[in-house]
């Protein structure tokens, strides 16, 4: 009896069942447990940990939020051609640096102006040959290749590559008969001399991290043992090579040492008897990394607080940086540094005071900000470019997460953005300037 009855009240709640498939209605939904709960296995709600909410309240995919390259240009590291698809990643990208070409050549007049002016000094054993040796920071990347363009074509020492100035290292060139360079002449107050690239070479650590300082340090000490008093000049691709050169070798030496960044231990030695450096006006560059972002993210136009004053008063003159809006990229321009005018760049990492007004926070909101340094021990970037932007973010209400990589490798520093979607914006500065994509992919998920 009692299974037939189970029978019939199975049969009736299956006729039931049929009929509302068949009625044309929707069946009956059972009703999911709250927002924020979880139901554990035995039916009861619990309050659901709760995930943080992306920064922008979850309205902008990540593929869509501003985003900067800065201090390396995404290009092929091979042909220094741009990276157009990265410059394009979508419409609030842009690149921030400094005109490494206008920069490049400004270092090779400084050297060559030195050269000239201080001609009775120079010539270390009266030998007739200006020798100087010279620090390559990286052979791939398009600021070093430039630099040593520049500092060939202003001393007559470069040979003509697929169009280019060669830019590749030479070893050494004691007599004067390597491939990537020639013996260049200069006439000083009618007497001829003949200038030499006695050595070159990449600065790269045996970990592969380019641009290295002990590296720079180490090779004086080789150079000076082969070369002795030929070496009449040190040219280094930037101060943080040039300083470890100088403090082990060419100070003590008298011989003069350029480099290039303006930075303070530098500009401060210029009282010393570094030869100059070239300030790349970190304090432009810093302020258009983070402004950038900042007017994207207010949907105001680009060039509010840059060619256009905003409502601060904030703005800059146009004899400081260029747009190439072609290349979507802003360049401050360089100016050298030399022992008439050092004493204006003592204090490198001081805000430009055309552009050191508080926005209104009203206006302006705090947003967040992820922003990696390539290197965190590259001297420039340390020492002078992070200072500038942690004076800058406050001004323009940002709260900057700064990231420092190892200088080896993307991933130590793509690693650490796992979670996107909390921050607003980006700012990056690659290892490579290949690798643009290593960080868009990640983005694009």
């Amino acid at each position: 009896m009692k299974r037939k009855l189970g029978c019939m009240a199975m049969a009736a709640v299956l006729s039931l069942s049929l009929a509302a498939c068949g009625s044309g209605e929707k069946p009956a939904v059972t009703e999911s447990p709250a927002a924020g709960t979880e139901t554990t296995a035995a039916g009861t709600e619990t309050p659901a940990p709760a995930e943080a909410a992306p920064a922008d309240g979850g309205t902008v995919a990540n593929k869509d939020k501003p985003l900067v390259w800065f201090n390396r240009q995404p290009s092929s590291s091979a042909t220094g051609q741009l990276d157009m698809t990265a410059l394009n990643y979508n419409k609030d990208t842009y690149y921030v640096g400094f005109d490494a070409n206008q920069g490049a050549e400004l270092q090779g007049t400084m050297v060559k102006d030195y050269i000239e002016q201080n001609i009775d000094a120079i010539d270390r054993n009266g030998d007739g040959i200006i020798g100087y040796v010279l620090a390559i920071g990286d052979i791939g990347h398009n600021d070093s290749i430039a630099r040593t363009r520049g500092v060939r074509k202003a001393l007559g020492t470069g040979i003509e590559k697929d169009g280019n100035i060669n830019s590749e290292p030479v070893g050494t060139n004691t007599d004067g008969t390597a491939a990537a360079v020639q013996d260049g002449t200069l006439e000083v107050n009618g007497k001829q001399y003949i200038v030499r690239e006695l050595a070159s070479q990449e600065m790269k650590n045996s970990a592969g991290a380019t641009w290295d300082a002990a590296t720079a340090g180490n090779a004086i000490g080789t150079w000076s043992s082969s070369f002795g008093d030929q070496i009449d000049i040190v040219v280094s691709n930037n101060d943080g090579m040039g300083m470890s050169m100088f403090n082990a070798w060419s100070k003590d030496n008298e011989v003069p040492t350029f480099g290039y960044d303006a930075n303070s231990d530098a500009v401060a030695a210029i009282a010393e008897g570094y030869g100059g450096t070239i300030s790349q006006h970190a304090d432009v560059q810093a302020y258009l990394t983070l402004r950038v972002l900042r007017n994207a993210l207010d949907g105001v136009d680009i060039d509010t607080g840059i060619g256009t004053a905003d409502e601060a008063g904030n703005v800059l003159s146009e004899d400081v940086y260029r747009y190439s809006e072609e290349e979507r990229s802003y360049y401050a321009l360089n100016v050298a540094v030399t022992a008439d005018n050092y004493q204006d760049f003592t204090d490198s990492t001081k805000v430009y005071e055309p552009v050191s007004k508080q926005l209104d926070e009203s206006a302006s909101p705090v947003k967040k900000v992820w922003l990696n340094i390539y290197n965190a021990s590259d001297n420039f970037l340390s020492s002078t470019y992070q200072p500038l932007l942690q004076n800058y973010d406050d001004l323009l209400n940002l709260e900057v997460e700064y990231i420092g990589g190892d200088g080896q490798t993307e991933s130590n520093i793509t690693n650490r953005l796992g979670n996107p979607s909390q921050y607003d914006a980006f700012a990056i500065n690659m290892v490579k300037t290949d690798n643009a994509s290593s960080y868009t992919s990640i983005l694009s998920q």
